[in-house]
C-alpha cells in the first residue's frame, strides 16, 4: 500500500467566511468525518508540516500583497474581493496551506512518503500575483511549484487543474514560463472569465498554458477522453519531473456552483489516470491539493473514492466509452489550437 499523507490543520477549519458563504468549514468537516468512519485515516502516514515563510510566498506573490494579507491577521473581518474575505486566522491558515504542500513535496522527493493530499482552506488557484480572488488568498499550488523550481533544482513541473473554474491565478503566475506546464479543464464561459483557447502563454511560456474550455454538462467519459487525447500526448512530450494537482470537486454532478456531471467514480478514474502519468514520467512524484467543491453533504464520499484510489484499495479503469462522449468538438478545437506547439 502506498504511503499517503493527508495533511490537515486546525487552522483550515478555523478559517471563516461570512454566514451563507459556500466556502465553509463544513466542507472539511464532512470530509474528515467520512475519512474517520471509513478508517482510511488509519491507513495514512503523518508528516510534520510548518507554515510557509514570507520568502516562499513571495516566490509567486508580490511583497506588498503579502503584507496586505498579513495585515488582516487578528482582525475579525477584512474584505479583499467581492467574494473573498479574511477573518482573524485566515492569514495563518493560508500560510499553513502553502506550507503543508511544500512539506508534502519535500517528503515525496526524499521518498519518506509516496504522495500527499493537502486539505487546505482557503483554497488557492484563483489568487494572482498581487490580488486575492475567488475565495483564495495565497496560491498554494503555485508556491509549491516555484519551490520545486527554485529550491529543489527541478526544471519541469506539471500542474493539472480539474476544478470546474479556471485557475486564473496559476495561469497568470506562470504565463511566460516553460518550466511549468499548466493544464486546466474547466467550464467556459464561466467564472472567472479566463481560460479561453486564445490564452496560450507568453514569450518562453507560449504553448505551456494548456486550456481546455468546455461547455457545461460534460461527464466522466468526456473528462477521461480529454485527459487521454489532449493531456497524455502533451505530457509524453513534456516529461515532467513532478505533478501537482489542483483537485477541485465542483465539477461534481450536483455541486451548487458548477454545471458538470462528473461522479465520485469519475474523480477516482481521473486520480488513477494522473497517478499513472506520474508513475510513467516522474517516478511517481505527485501531490494533490484541495481547491473547490461545495456540496458539503457529499464531499466526504467524493474524497473517499479518491483516497481509495491513491491507496490502491480500488483500481479504476481509465479507459473511456467513446460513444458516451459529447466533447468531440472541444477535443478537436483544442488539438487544432495547440498543434503548433505539441503533437497530437
Amino acid at each position: 500500500m502506498k504511503k499517503l499523507s493527508i495533511v490537515g490543520n486546525d487552522l483550515f477549519l478555523a478559517h471563516q467566511n461570512p454566514p451563507g458563504h459556500p466556502e465553509c468549514p463544513e466542507r472539511l468537516i464532512n470530509i474528515l468525518e467520512v475519512l474517520k468512519s471509513s478508517k482510511l485515516l488509519e491507513k495514512t502516514v503523518p508528516i510534520d508540516t510548518r507554515p510557509a515563510t514570507e520568502e516562499e510566498i513571495t516566490l509567486v506573490h508580490s511583497k506588498p500583497y503579502f503584507d496586505m494579507v498579513r495585515n488582516t491577521s487578528g482582525k475579525e473581518f477584512s474584505q479583499l474581493d467581492t467574494d473573498t474575505s479574511a477573518c482573524e486566522v485566515s492569514f495563518d491558515a493560508a500560510l499553513a496551506g502553502s506550507g503543508g504542500l511544500i512539506c508534502s513535496v519535500n517528503n515525496i522527493l526524499s521518498k519518506k512518503i509516496d504522495t500527499a493530499f493537502v486539505l487546505a482552506r482557503p483554497p488557492g488557484h484563483h489568487a494572482e500575483h498581487d490580488r486575492a480572488m475567488g475565495f483564495c488568498l495565497f496560491n498554494h499550488i503555485a508556491v509549491a511549484a516555484a519551490h520545486l523550481l527554485t529550491n529543489c533544482g527541478l526544471k519541469r513541473v506539471l500542474i493539472i487543474d480539474w476544478d470546474v473554474h479556471h485557475g486564473n491565478g496559476t495561469q497568470h503566475i506562470f504565463y511566460d514560463s516553460d518550466k511549468v506546464l499548466y493544464f486546466s479543464v474547466h467550464q467556459f464561459p464561466f467564472y472567472p472569465g479566463t481560460g479561453s483557447l486564445k490564452e496560450l502563454g507568453y514569450k518562453d511560456g507560449l504553448g505551456y498554458t494548456l486550456n481546455v474550455p468546455c461547455p457545461s454538462m460534460l461527464g466522466d467519459e468526456d473528462y477521461l477522453r480529454i485527459f487521454t487525447e489532449i493531456l497524455r500526448p502533451v505530457v509524453e512530450q513534456y516529461v515532467p519531473e513532478f505533478i501537482l494537482v489542483s483537485a477541485g470537486f465542483d465539477a461534481y454532478q450536483v455541486d451548487p456552483l458548477g454545471g458538470m456531471l462528473v461522479t465520485s467514480q469519475g474523480f477516482a478514474r481521473l486520480t488513477r489516470f494522473v497517478m499513472q502519468l506520474a508513475k510513467k514520467h516522474c517516478q511517481g512524484n505527485i501531490a494533490f491539493l484541495l481547491e473547490g467543491g461545495y456540496n458539503t453533504a457529499e464531499m466526504g464520499l467524493i474524497i473517499q473514492s479518491v483516497i481509495e484510489e491513491i491507496l490502491d484499495i480500488k483500481v479504476s479503469d481509465t479507459g473511456f466509452d467513446f460513444k458516451r462522449t459529447t466533447c468531440k468538438h472541444t477535443v478537436a478545437e483544442t488539438a487544432k489550437t495547440y498543434s503548433k506547439y505539441w503533437s497530437f
